[in-house]
């Protein structure tokens, strides 16, 4: 149940070959059954990682995302998205982070963080950085999370954030406008009957990291709760 199988594999490939209009409607009972497979592929997922975690309500086919493109501000003008993907959130202002997973062959992966911080979230992320980085820095360079994640990625300024000191020790931390970690799969392990096992034990591993910035972004500097 939730199994990822060849036939949406074949039909991702076909449609990154055919992205046009006449392909897709042409091969509109492909699509249908693909986007029937995801759906039953993100329901089991988070079915399981709920046990882990509390995460927002929701069904599977609110938690994909759509396979059509916005083309209206791209010089890219294929219609479609050539990969499945899809999000769970987790439940309340004080659970902070996102989980993701993106379906596409040659490039498996799933992916949890921050993706874009709302300006006063990152602020206070910042903020918590530029006084003391150790809490976060021991997270990122524990055995569980280097052995599952590597290491923390995302987009970053190239010079220090306005306000925050150019010759600041933690300077490489305080430049991340993105706190992001992904862990890729092979297509065989993606296909694999244990593969929402996979995900779900790499999404426990990311626990310290979002229990920590939870903390910092409910809290100001001084400890006081902010909701």
């Amino acid at each position: 149940m939730g199994k990822i199988t060849k036939k949406t594999y074949d039909y991702l490939k076909d449609l990154a070959k055919n992205n046009n209009k006449p392909w897709f409607e042409t091969n509109r009972n492909r699509y249908e059954e693909s986007h029937q497979e995801m759906i039953a592929f993100a329901e089991a997922l988070m079915a399981e990682f709920g046990k882990h975690d509390n995460l927002i309500s929701m069904t599977g086919k609110k938690s994909l995302f759509r396979i059509y493109r916005d083309v209206r501000f791209s010089k890219d003008k294929t219609p479609y998205k050539i990969h499945w993907a899809g999000q769970m959130k987790r439940h309340s202002v004080w659970l902070r982070g996102g989980y993701y997973y993106h379906i596409k062959p040659g490039q498996m992966l799933i992916a949890c963080g921050f993706w874009g911080p709302e300006k006063n979230d990152l602020k206070l992320m910042r903020d918590h950085i530029a006084r003391d980085a150790a809490p976060l820095r021991k997270i990122i360079a524990s055995k569980k999370f280097k052995e599952v994640w590597g290491s923390m990625v995302g987009e970053q300024l190239k010079t220090a954030p306005k306000g925050y000191p150019k010759d600041h020790p933690d300077l490489n931390l305080l430049k991340h406008k993105q706190f992001i970690v992904h862990k890729n799969f092979s297509d065989k392990e993606a296909q694999g009957d244990d593969f929402i096992k996979k995900c779900v034990e790499s999404y426990r591993a990311i626990r310290p990291f979002f229990d920590y910035m939870s903390e910092i972004l409910t809290h100001d500097l001084n400890g006081e709760a902010l909701y």
